[in-house]
């Protein structure tokens, strides 16, 4: 699976799944925007990896919340590596605390809102503009969670946010297929990532989810960026509008004995 020529803007790779598909991506021979939020050393190690594999790479500090921001890096990208071929809108924000609907506080609701599902649709809707202007044909990879299809008690603004995710995938797949633009979303697992690693230190937080996983381990962020490396690549040209749920069988044994 190749991406020679390619040039993919990667939301949140400073770290985590972001992180290793900036990398494998370069590894395939695509140049790779980077972004971050707040984590910069994370970000430069990001940039030191792809140019490693020989590939181009600039960083950029983004709110994905902030649609002039995204409008102005997508400018950015295309003026200083010659285009944008690839959008994976990995960057996201997780709970950081538990709380019933009726508890929730209006700013959490709307930090995890605004940001894992407000943000992919900025970099989305600021993507399609380029790409329909250079005649069409590009990849968007979305970065959801099985949060999508199972409950999520005590933190329903994220299973609420890629649950969102997952349908806009499916709407744009249908609104760009006469653009050649193929549109898809992995809904990960519990992947060993800076966010999950206070549960997986946890000997008890750890035994419990992997009871629930029949796997029982944990995934690892390149066996998410290699799938989406298939799914930006030509191989996954007939693929469009699909959620691909990467969690170790989490989901088929959800509410099992």
């Amino acid at each position: 699976m190749r991406l020679d020529g390619k040039i993919a803007l990667i939301t949140g790779a400073d770290s985590g799944i972001g992180q290793a598909t900036a990398e494998e991506f370069a590894k395939a021979g695509a140049d790779v925007a980077i972004t971050f939020h707040t984590d910069a050393e994370g970000a430069a190690h990001t940039k030191s990896a792809v140019e490693a594999a020989g590939r181009r790479a600039i960083v950029a500090q983004l709110d994905v919340r902030d649609s002039s921001a995204v409008d102005a890096l997508i400018t950015r990208v295309v003026s200083e590596l010659g285009g944008l071929d690839i959008l994976v809108n990995n960057a996201g924000k997780g709970m950081g605390g538990s709380a019933t609907v009726d508890e929730l506080p209006e700013d959490q609701l709307d930090l995890v809102l605004d940001t894992n599902l407000k943000g992919p649709l900025h970099c989305a809707r600021a993507f399609i503009r380029h790409r329909k202007a250079q005649g069409g044909q590009g990849r968007i990879v979305n970065i959801s969670s099985v949060a999508q299809h199972l409950p999520t008690a005590q933190s329903a603004p994220y299973g609420m946010s890629k649950a969102g995710l997952g349908s806009l995938s499916r709407s744009l797949s249908v609104e760009l297929a006469p653009h050649k633009i193929n549109v898809n979303n992995i809904a990960p697992g519990l992947i060993q990532t800076p966010m999950t690693q206070e549960r997986l230190d946890d000997p008890e937080k750890r035994d419990a989810s992997m009871e629930q996983i029949p796997w029982h381990r944990a995934g690892q962020p390149i066996e998410i960026a290699r799938l989406a490396l298939f799914l930006a690549s030509d191989y996954g040209d007939y693929v469009t509008g699909q959620t691909w749920t990467m969690d170790g069988g989490l989901t088929m044994n959800w509410g099992g004995a």
